[in-house]
């Protein structure tokens, strides 16, 4: 069943997960740990994997595939894309949403592009999604000690009229070890300030309690993806042991993405009460 993010999360989910494919196999164990868990998630394809493979049409071909014939709602979303015409191709491959990437231009060249692709984006059936100031594990707004301010982030939503929001707010991309702290009144001060959904990026750093503290503050996607590489490569790894047949280990990693994805969707679904209102 495809559905996107504005689907899920007008149908009182606490949250939506996007959850980082990078091939067939991700994918698969995605879905498959969506229904154990009978919960919606989202297959979110970045532009870094789209280089890997060198172009979008067959792993969105395949993730569509998976979507449609899954016994959850399933939803295809493009990450961190840097490509204005990447975005329409993603639509056109039949996304139902984008996150464009303009952080690394000056501030209104940033607010000028995301406004134009986000309305190309939405004329196209998008949820379209931004950030505002760079996100990564690369020392940009998702560094440690930097954070997003609630004016700014309500001023950026609102002259580029996205529909998501990601915010700095305490975590990092590409953290091995989940020792990131969310920052729970900061996310409810921009929760109250921003008109859109706010969008947890580097949630692979932040243990399930963090993540469920986020949620019930005011996050209302939770973006994962080092955590399920890490669960695939380790169980590829420990199960490859020399074998000419590549393919009980792959199955291994696969069930390992299944079982972390089923996890996870728990936790985001059953959100504790913060120390702070959630603002949604």
């Amino acid at each position: 069943m495809l559905s996107g993010p504005g689907e899920l999360l007008g149908s009182g989910l606490p949250a939506v997960v996007a959850c980082n494919v990078i091939t067939l196999e991700f994918a698969e164990g995605i879905v498959r740990g969506a229904e154990e868990a009978a919960l919606p998630v989202l297959l979110s394809v970045s532009h870094n994997a789209i280089r890997f493979h060198g172009g979008l049409a067959p792993l969105a071909a395949a993730c569509g595939a998976l979507a449609r014939r899954a016994a959850v709602p399933v939803g295809l979303h493009l990450d961190h894309c840097e490509d204005g015409d990447l975005v329409l191709e993603a639509a056109a491959l039949g996304f139902t949403s984008a996150m464009f990437d303009a952080s690394a231009l000056p501030y209104e060249q940033n607010v000028a592009e995301t406004a134009r692709i986000a309305r190309l984006g939405r004329e196209r059936g998008l949820w379209m999604e931004a950030e505002l100031g760079e996100i990564g594990g690369k020392d940009g707004a998702h560094a440690f000690g930097v954070r997003t301010d609630p004016e700014d982030a309500a001023a950026f939503a609102t002259a580029t009229g996205v529909d998501g929001l990601a915010v700095a707010v305490g975590t990092s991309h590409a953290m091995r070890e989940r020792t990131a702290t969310p920052d729970l009144d900061l996310i409810a001060r921009i929760a109250a300030a921003v008109p859109v959904p706010l969008v947890l990026h580097g949630s692979s750093g932040v243990p399930d309690d963090g993540i469920r503290a986020a949620v019930a503050a005011g996050i209302r996607k939770v973006n994962v993806g080092t955590q399920l590489s890490a669960a695939y490569s380790g169980a590829v790894a420990a199960a490859i042991s020399g074998a000419a047949d590549p393919r009980p280990a792959i199955a291994s990693g696969r069930e390992a993405i299944a079982a972390t994805v089923e996890r996870l969707l728990g936790v985001v679904s059953t959100p504790v009460d913060a120390t702070v209102p959630a603002a949604l």
